[in-house]
């Protein structure tokens, strides 16, 4: 089901999507990438459709997914990049896409996210970063569960990041109920929860063909940090060691979720964490690189699904 050394591919920091799927043909594969209408999901998108798939951008805002699927058709030739509503926050709008989804799915890269909100609580009382960054793709994934099955060697492709390095899962207040509600640790949790849940769907469904890994993407500027001041992404990119510099362009942001969806260097692996498309190790202590060891833990991996599941359930 998985290998055991780390995967080491020629691309970089600085590959492009359209680089990573350069000779790989995915005529016949069907795909879906969640918030397809902006940053690095249209560029995930647009390498897609060029390497011969259908694409179905899954969008919260239908005019801009639509705008999207246009321009990459007409950038790549290819008609079969398709549109779908999806509001992660809704459980009514994930049931609905799953409802209407038919036939197998080749690759699902859930993307889409919101990153250091202001404290917002969905109508179950969810905190919204946990229920749009993990729960609406957990909800969404299992419910895809037949569609990727039938596919025979389907790859979910979890969007994480390094901020999973601010805060594991915490467990026991997963919604800032009884803690104090910080914008950066909520944030941290959800992407945390994106690599665990790549672990234990891999562990649960790898014997259907079905591999997921997870991945940073990189500091690339897109509407996802809207909530963020221009002072503190000044603090990020400092903190990424080299300035503005270090930023990448969304072609380049976009390139590990491609590489992760597509190549064939990642054949029979699954429950990984990827950046600067590469396998990465753990974090080591002052870095903001690889993965924390929670993030990797099987027993938690496992909890996390549980609770999800719970939570579904009680929704």
């Amino acid at each position: 089901m998985t290998t055991s050394t780390r995967v080491s591919t020629p691309f970089s920091r600085d590959t492009t999507a359209m680089e990573v799927v350069r000779g790989i043909d995915l005529t016949g594969r069907r795909a879906v990438v969640t918030g397809g209408g902006s940053g690095i999901g249209v560029e995930t998108g647009r390498a897609l459709a060029a390497a011969g798939a259908e694409v179905t951008l899954a969008v919260r805002r239908l005019d801009q997914g639509q705008r999207a699927a246009a321009e990459i058709t007409a950038s790549t030739g290819n008609d079969r990049v398709l549109v779908a509503p999806l509001d992660l926050a809704d459980l009514a709008s994930v049931a609905a896409l799953v409802a209407t989804w038919d036939g197998p799915l080749h690759i699902l890269v859930n993307n889409a996210g919101i990153m250091a909100s202001p404290e917002t609580r969905t109508p179950q009382g969810w905190e919204m970063q946990f229920a749009t960054n993990h729960l609406g793709h957990f909800a969404l994934t299992t419910g895809l569960h037949r569609a990727l099955a039938a596919a025979g060697g389907a790859r979910v492709v979890s969007v994480s990041s390094a901020a999973h390095l601010r805060s594991p899962v915490v467990f026991e207040d997963i919604h800032f109920e009884r803690r104090p509600y910080d914008p950066w640790e909520a944030y941290g949790q959800s992407k945390t929860a994106n690599v665990l849940f790549a672990v234990e769907a891999t562990r649960r469904w790898g014997d259907d063909g079905i591999l997921a890994n997870a991945l940073m993407p990189g500091a690339i500027r897109t509407n996802l940090q809207r909530y963020i001041s221009e002072e503190e992404l000044d603090r990020m990119r400092a903190q990424s060691g080299g300035g503005a510099a270090y930023w990448k362009t969304p072609e380049q942001g976009a390139a590990t979720s491609v590489l992760v969806a597509t190549s064939p260097l990642l054949d029979g692996v699954g429950g990984r964490y990827f950046e600067d498309c590469q396998e990465a190790g753990p974090n080591q202590p002052g870095t903001r690189t690889g993965y924390a060891p929670y993030a990797m833990d099987a027993e938690a991996a496992q909890r996390l699904w549980q609770v999800s599941e719970e939570s579904l359930t009680a929704a």
